[in-house]
């Protein structure tokens, strides 16, 4: 397909989708988003504008058609047919922060795995686990695993939406996974290898109370069923596989050394017995009464994944100490693990049970509310993957706390949308502004990005009725306007204020000669405007979650839903939607 004879003719634009399709890939992680894609095109060729809607068709096609290739074949095919999008990535990720050289990594040999459990969505500070473990495992051409931790039916419950939920955060995040397993699904695994270590006299079931127990270990004695034979606990172990317990009445517990300094250490639990015929797993139902805990699962799961390298929260370093345990048991090699400090963002909610419960009660719109630092609210109000990734390179691994604030966030990902996002005006609080003395018509001429004449230009004809044209203001700028002040209205006029009542909603001007020069002379404000019949309606989502309405000049309605705009000398926002002649924006930032 070349185009025809419309606009645009000429134009192969299937290769054209294709090789953007193919950069936007290979820039996040191998999946191509349609709506990034086909902004890119529009963006260079604002000719194919009339014909969004077919390439609209097109590039989701395209984009599904290379999203579905190996990151090598994509990464050969853009080498061959666009090196130099290649080439504008590999300038642009090297102004990123780098990572610092990884301990006992050998290249090829490194695999590393990310482990959440899809109890909910991903949030910036689980993102810090997702984004270190990718990129290392790349930075050494290794492998990058996603396990989901999905063994706790009754309080830490699984969903099954979110496990796509999950894996769809880490592709827009660009954290595409080399394998994805779900612990719930290997089961056999966890109980093959607790009756190895049962037998070796490692672990046993105790059948104490949780009360008895408690009081045992923090004076560092034995539970009374420690001391019993492997054969006695392999029993009770099958018993506990076969019924014979009820919840809490059995526990799997691995052997370790009684007088740890650290309580939590000493013979902690491996398995527990959750009735899952009132708590049924959205994987496996109720097929399984026995329940391996996190600490027995991750590491069976580590060692036989081959993960040579860990990276979680500095919470877990008694994690590690515990299945340092397990790996002597069996002599299996503990990965490097490396543990770092909360990563939390200034005001934002990142605890999973607050988001969980604030949808629940309606206090948030949903997991893509703009008060939340979900990665999918992230994502609506237009901040990058690319703006989030950077931010957590530059926290790096470091093992004390870290805060980001908002400001620095959204002060990357401006630097990153500045010069691709098309500008626009737009009047949030209108008053009217008469402009008397005009003959015929006036017409406009902007540019779509002021630095990137391929974005093409707006243009306007605005005709005059009885010698005036009536255009609506930003009710700050009418509020500044004195008679007697010329005001100059961007890319189309110089006007002398006649009468300025902005309290009644109107404002008076005449036609005033010249033109930029002439304004910055008479000392003029430059503001925007916009000409309703030039005009679409607009609703604006902002970071509080209210909502404002707009006046947005036309040419805004013929970008992909996904585009993020500049209203000029207001905000950058995403446009999320079109809907019944009304446009839906995010705010995303200043």
């Amino acid at each position: 397909m070349s185009g025809g004879s419309g606009p645009g003719s000429g134009i192969d634009v299937e290769l054209l989708i294709r090789r953007h399709a193919l950069a936007n890939a290979y820039r996040h992680g191998g999946r191509a988003d349609p709506g990034a894609v086909l902004g890119k095109v529009l963006g260079e060729h604002p000719e194919l504008r009339p014909r969004a809607r077919e390439l609209r068709e097109i590039a989701q096609r395209i984009c599904s058609e290379v999203s579905s290739m190996s990151p090598e074949e994509q990464a050969r095919e853009l080498e061959s047919t666009a090196p130099e999008l290649m080439e504008e990535r590999r300038r642009r990720g090297s102004t990123a922060p780098s990572l610092p050289p990884l301990p006992g990594a050998e290249r090829g040999r490194v695999i590393t795995r990310f482990a959440p459990n899809p109890d909910s969505v991903l949030h910036v500070g689980s993102a810090r686990a997702a984004v270190l473990s990718h990129d290392y495992a790349r930075m050494y051409d290794g492998k990058f695993i996603l396990r989901f931790d999905d063994t706790d039916p009754r309080i830490k419950r699984s969903r099954l939406d979110l496990y796509d939920a999950v894996l769809e955060d880490l592709k827009w995040l660009g954290c595409e996974p080399d394998e994805v397993h779900r612990q719930s699904e290997r089961m056999e695994i966890y109980y093959e290898h607790m009756e190895a270590l049962i037998g070796m006299g490692g672990a046993y079931v105790d059948t104490c109370t949780p009360e008895e127990f408690r009081a045992l270990v923090r004076a560092s004695r034995p539970c009374p069923d420690r001391d019993l034979s492997p054969e006695v606990h392999l029993e009770r172990w099958r018993d506990m596989l076969g019924g014979r317990y009820q919840e809490g009445r059995a526990v799997v517990r691995v052997k370790t050394d009684l007088a740890h300094p650290n309580p939590a250490v000493r013979d902690w639990p491996a398995f527990r017995i959750i009735d899952t015929s009132r708590n049924p797993h959205p994987i496996t139902g109720s097929r399984y009464r026995v329940w391996p805990l996190y600490n027995w699962a991750s590491a069976v799961d580590d060692h036989i994944m081959g993960v040579t390298h860990v990276f979680r929260g500095q919470e877990h370093a008694t994690n590690a100490e515990k299945q340092r345990y397990v790996y002597s048991y069996f002599g299996w090699q503990y990965p490097v693990a490396i543990h770092y400090g909360r990563l939390m963002i200034e005001g934002g909610v990142l605890s999973k049970s607050e988001i969980e419960r604030g949808i629940r009660e309606g206090r948030f719109k949903g997991y893509d509310d703009p008060r939340l630092a979900t990665l999918r609210a992230l994502r609506r109000r237009g901040v990058l993957p690319e703006a989030v990734r950077e931010v957590i390179h530059t926290v790096g691994v470091k093992p004390s706390d870290a805060v980001i604030s908002w400001s620095n966030l959204l002060a990357v990902n401006r630097k990153l949308i500045d010069p691709i996002a098309p500008r626009y005006f737009a009047v949030l609080d209108p008053v009217e502004l008469v402009v008397r003395g005009v003959e015929g018509s006036l017409s406009a001429e902007m540019p779509r990005h002021p630095q990137n004449p391929s974005m093409g230009r707006r243009r306007y004809l605005i005709k005059a009725v009885g010698g005036a044209i009536s255009l609506m203001l930003e009710r700050s700028d009418a509020l500044s306007a004195v008679p007697g002040s010329v005001i100059r209205l961007m890319g189309l006029a110089n006007v002398r204020v006649t009468s300025a009542v902005p309290e009644s909603g109107r404002l008076e001007a005449e036609l005033h000669p010249g033109g930029v020069e002439e304004a910055r002379a008479a000392g003029a404000a430059f503001v925007h405007w916009v000409h309703v019949p030039n005009s679409v309606r607009a609703r604006i989502v902002m970071d509080d979650a209210s909502e404002r309405s707009a006046l947005v000049e036309s040419a805004a309605s013929s970008d992909p839903p996904g585009t993020i705009v500049q209203f000029e000398r207001e905000f950058f926002a995403r446009l999320d939607s079109s809907s019944a002649g009304e446009l839906i924006f995010y705010y995303t930032s200043t």
